[in-house]
């Protein structure tokens, strides 16, 4: 048996055992691609390189076993591996943080790319803030794509702060990025940013309640919006949007990630005039919201 069997022979396990994708992988092949490479202490990349690399009973032994515990354990891959890629850049991962797949990623990572952030920011961008930072992705490719900045990372956990941190460090990026603990813009005090980037807990009630175990796996704080008692999605959104334009400079914009949930968000803020930013996903779940759209208007409650 050679790399690429057992890849296939994991793909189909991973399809026949019925586990969830999502968190880093969108399919079997993908995901037991990962799994394997890992397994094997192979690069990522190197699938092609190393397909037909012969497997020894013991390696495929290892692999079978890991495959075993993804399945019957419904954890996410990357809390079996303690890692996970975003926009190519690794970061560590564990059960303190959800597995880091923010579409923000994209338009960080190419801010050249027709539409993005880049249109919107000035010479003049000097401070980011990525509110909700988990296990600090954004803040840290905030920092890779505009070296002349200074980013803060707010969290309201101290267990994803504390993984952040691994990250900040592990990027060589701590002189550039501060860590902050607090519920919401609360933890920036009388700060403002030029940038405010925010994946927030926005997952509606039902959606919430239909989870795969894989997500369920995650902290719950981070994904569920209805923490205030709604069913919408929108309770962090709501104060957030309603705090924001006192923590933005006169030209600074707010980018927010709402997924599948722009159905609940327009009907949260139906006046509120959005700039929909295009991603892999589509062009309907990442917003940007200017300081100027943020005053026209109270957003509901």
């Amino acid at each position: 048996m050679n790399v690429i069997d057992l890849i296939e022979r994991s793909s189909a396990r991973l399809d026949q055992a019925g586990v969830s994708f999502g968190q880093g992988t969108t399919n079997a092949f993908d995901e037991a691609a990962w799994l394997v490479l890992w397994r094997l202490g192979l690069p990522l990349e190197a699938l092609d390189e190393a397909a037909e690399r012969p497997v020894s009973a013991d390696q495929q032994a290892a692999v079978e076993a890991l495959i075993d515990q993804r399945i019957g354990s419904r954890q996410p891959a990357a809390y079996l591996t303690g890692e996970a890629w975003l926009q190519g850049v690794p970061f560590t991962v564990d059960r303190r943080v959800i597995v880091p797949r923010s579409l923000i990623a994209e338009p960080l990572a190419h801010p050249d790319h027709v539409g993005t952030l880049d249109a919107w920011l000035s010479d003049a961008t000097r401070r980011v803030l990525d509110l909700c930072t988990g296990n600090g992705s954004l803040a840290v490719l905030a920092a890779m794509a505009w070296p002349e900045v200074t980013v803060d990372a707010a969290d309201l956990s101290a267990d994803a702060l504390a993984v952040a941190r691994i990250n900040v460090e592990r990027h060589g990026l701590a002189h550039r990025i501060a860590l902050l603990q607090g519920d919401g813009l609360a933890a920036v005090g009388d700060r403002r940013y030029d940038l405010i980037l925010c994946n927030p807990p926005y997952v509606n009630a039902g959606s919430m309640a239909a989870l795969p175990a894989e997500f369920r796996a995650e902290p719950g704080m981070a994904l569920d919006g209805n923490f205030a008692g709604g069913t919408d999605g929108m309770d962090f959104v709501r104060t957030l949007l309603r705090d924001a334009p006192e923590h933005l400079t006169e030209h600074g914009v707010l980018v927010l990630e709402i997924g599948h949930e722009r159905p609940n968000f327009e009907q949260a803020f139906p006046q509120l005039e959005a700039v929909w930013l295009p991603t892999s996903a589509g062009d309907d779940q990442v917003l940007l919201l200017t300081r100027d759209a943020l005053l026209s208007r109270t957003p509901t409650r």
